[in-house]
């Protein structure tokens, strides 16, 4: 195996690792799972805009990271689609950036998460799916991931580019 792919190998696996222990540390505080949740690990979708290698590292790192949520199976399915349709949009929208920021790349995992999650968790309510529930089911779900991708994952991207931790592209 060659050396770029070596890498590419390595940063999913340290990434997917990051998002799991982020997601189990989240859940250790109830943080986790349901329609209100600030998962640190959402932070890390910003590492979409800088290597596509998190594509396949979030994705994992979301699968591994449901494993324990309340929702089971129907939550490691739909959440994982969710992180990694949002991964692929990030990376996709990365060098649309306003002020060398990108800025519209975090606005994916909100959307994302906020429908998708929002449908899985408003399907699990006793009364079944109301389209009042899934609205305040999913702007609950948005408001923590933007404090999650925007407040923690754009410091975090400022500091990764200014620390020069990853390769320009």
């Amino acid at each position: 195996m060659n050396k770029k792919k070596t890498m590419f190998i390595v940063e999913s696996a340290v990434i997917a690792a990051l998002y799991a222990g982020l997601t189990y540390a989240a859940s250790m505080l109830n943080l986790a799972y349901g329609s209100i949740q600030f998962r640190f690990s959402e932070a890390l979708t910003i590492l979409a805009t800088l290597t596509p290698a998190a594509i396949p590292g979030l994705t994992i790192g979301c699968f591994l990271g449901n494993i324990t949520s309340p929702y089971g199976l129907i939550d490691i399915i739909c959440g994982t689609i969710a992180t990694s349709l949002a991964a692929v949009l990030s990376y996709a929208t990365r060098k649309i950036t306003i002020k060398k920021l990108p800025l519209l790349s975090p606005l994916f995992p909100v959307l994302t998460n906020a429908v998708i999650v929002g449908i899985e968790i408003t399907l699990f309510m006793p009364e079944g799916f109301k389209m009042q529930a899934f609205l305040i089911n999913a702007m609950q779900i948005a408001i923590g991931q933007l404090v999650m991708c925007y407040g923690l994952g754009m410091p975090l991207y400022n500091v990764i580019k200014k620390t020069k931790l990853y390769k320009k592209i």
